[in-house]
C-alpha cells in the first residue's frame, strides 16, 4: 500500500523543498469531501502505479486508508519527471467520470496490406460506480483491415458503464502507411 504524508505547507518554497527529497507533489479529492494536499515518495508512486491490476488502488494517508483513481498529471516538459499528481477517491456507490484505458488485441489483417493500427482514443471516459468500473476496455482488432475504424458504437456494452463520448466518436482505425 502507498503511503504518503499530509503537507502542511501548500506554497512555492515548500513545494520546492519537497521535491528536493524525492516527493511528488499530489492533491486528493472526492465528491462531498474536503480537498487534501498530500506528497507521496516518487519512486513509490511510480512502482505502485505500474503494478496496479484496478484502476483504483490503495493509499494511506495520516492513518486513513482509501481508494483512489489517477484522474491527471503534470511531467517536467523537458525531463519528463512527474511534478504533480491529481487523484480521485473512489468512493463505493458514487457514479463519478472515469478515463479507463484501451487495450488492443490480435494483429489487424491491414497491417500485411502496408497498414498500420493509429489509436485515437488511449483512454475512453465513461460513468460509471467503482465496484463496476472495468480495468480496461479491450478491443479484439484481428479482421480490421485497410480503412476500417472502431467507433463507440461498436463496441460491447459493459453493465452498469455508460460511455460519456458520442456514439460516432472513432476509437481507433487502421490507416494506410506512407
Amino acid at each position: 500500500m502507498l503511503e504518503g504524508i499530509i503537507r502542511e505547507s501548500i506554497g512555492k518554497v515548500g513545494t520546492k523543498a519537497l521535491r528536493r527529497d524525492g516527493y511528488l507533489i499530489a492533491n486528493i479529492y472526492g465528491k462531498g469531501l474536503e480537498n487534501i494536499n498530500a506528497a507521496f515518495k516518487m519512486n513509490e508512486y511510480i512502482r505502485t502505479v505500474r503494478n496496479k491490476e484496478t484502476l483504483a488502488f490503495p493509499i494511506k494517508l495520516d492513518g486513513k486508508e482509501m481508494n483512489v483513481v489517477v484522474q491527471s498529471y503534470e511531467s517536467h516538459a523537458v525531463t519528463g519527471n512527474l511534478l504533480h499528481v491529481d487523484l480521485m477517491v473512489a468512493q463505493p456507490g458514487v457514479v463519478t467520470k472515469f478515463l479507463v484505458p484501451v487495450e488492443t488485441v490480435g494483429s489487424p489483417i491491414g497491417l500485411k496490406n502496408k497498414g498500420m493500427l493509429y489509436l485515437a482514443k488511449k483512454r475512453l471516459a465513461v460513468k460509471a460506480a467503482p465496484e463496476a468500473l472495468p480495468a480496461s476496455i479491450v478491443i479484439t482488432v484481428d479482421d480490421l483491415d485497410v480503412g476500417d475504424s472502431v467507433l463507440i458504437r461498436d463496441l460491447a456494452a459493459i453493465e452498469n458503464v455508460k460511455f460519456v463520448d458520442t456514439d460516432r466518436v472513432g476509437v481507433l482505425s487502421i490507416i494506410k502507411a506512407k
